[in-house]
C-alpha cells in the first residue's frame, strides 16, 4: 500500500458511510458536513446507481474528500474505485475476493473487507486485506442483519492480536459507543447516526471527541 495511505489509515478513527437515501440529502452536502465535523474516511455506498452514475458521483465526492486531505473509499465496485481515483475499495463477503480485486486496482490502493465472525476475519487477513469491518455489532437493516453479532466479536478480534486495523460497524450511535469502546474497538464506521442527523457537523464532532478520549 502507498505509505501515505497506510499512515492515514492507521491514524483514522471515524469512518463515515454516505448513502443519499439514508441521509435524505445530496451526497456531496453530507460528505462536506461530515468532513467539517472531523471524519477521517468517507465511503460512498450507493447500491442502486448505474455504473455511469456511480462513477460520476464518485469522482465528485472523491475530489471533496481529497481536498480535505482525507481518505475516500468506494463500496463494492472495484473498477469504479480505480477509475474515480479512490484511495480504496470496500468488499463484502459476496464481492470479489481481495486477490482478484488487487489485480484490477493495483498494489497501492486500500482494500477493506466486511467480516461477521473470526473465520472471515482470518480469511481476510490471509487474503491481503488492509483493514476489516467488524460487525454488524447491533441489528441493522441497512446491511440486511436484523440480529447483530454483538460486542463479543470485537473482543474476539482484539484477543486474536490481528495486526491490521479494524472498524466496528453496525448501528453504532453516540448512545452505544461507550459499549463498543469498552469491548476494545478504537475505530468505528457509522452511517445513519451521522448522515441522517439534523446537525451532521455536531454529531460527527462528538464521535471524534469520544473516539479520541475527549468525550
Amino acid at each position: 500500500m502507498n505509505p501515505d495511505l497506510r499512515t492515514k489509515l492507521a491514524s483514522a478513527r471515524l469512518y463515515v458511510l454516505v448513502t443519499e437515501s439514508i441521509a435524505h440529502r445530496p451526497a456531496e452536502e453530507v460528505t462536506g458536513l461530515a468532513l467539517a465535523g472531523g471524519a477521517d474516511i468517507i465511503q460512498l455506498r450507493e447500491k442502486e446507481l448505474s455504473d455511469r452514475e456511480y462513477l460520476d458521483l464518485a469522482r465528485r465526492i472523491g475530489q471533496q474528500v481529497h481536498e480535505a486531505g482525507k481518505l475516500f473509499i468506494v463500496n463494492d465496485r472495484v473498477a469504479i474505485a480505480r477509475l474515480a481515483g479512490a484511495d480504496g475499495v470496500h468488499l463484502g463477503q459476496d464481492d470479489l475476493p481481495p486477490a482478484a480485486a488487487r489485480k484490477i486496482v493495483g498494489q497501492d490502493i486500500i482494500i477493506g473487507v466486511s467480516t461477521h465472525n473470526m473465520a472471515q476475519a482470518r480469511q481476510a487477513l490471509a487474503d491481503g486485506a488492509d483493514y476489516i469491518g467488524v460487525g454488524p455489532i447491533y441489528p441493522t437493516r441497512t446491511r440486511g442483519y436484523e440480529i447483530g453479532v454483538g460486542a463479543r466479536y470485537i473482543q474476539e478480534v482484539v484477543a486474536s492480536g490481528a495486526s491490521l486495523p479494524f472498524f466496528a460497524i453496525g448501528s453504532i450511535t453516540l448512545e452505544n459507543l461507550a459499549e463498543v469502546l469498552s469491548a476494545g474497538a478504537r475505530r468505528v464506521a457509522v452511517s445513519s447516526a451521522i448522515i441522517a442527523a439534523k446537525d451532521i457537523v455536531a454529531v460527527t464532532g462528538e464521535f471524534v471527541r469520544r473516539l479520541h478520549g475527549r468525550g
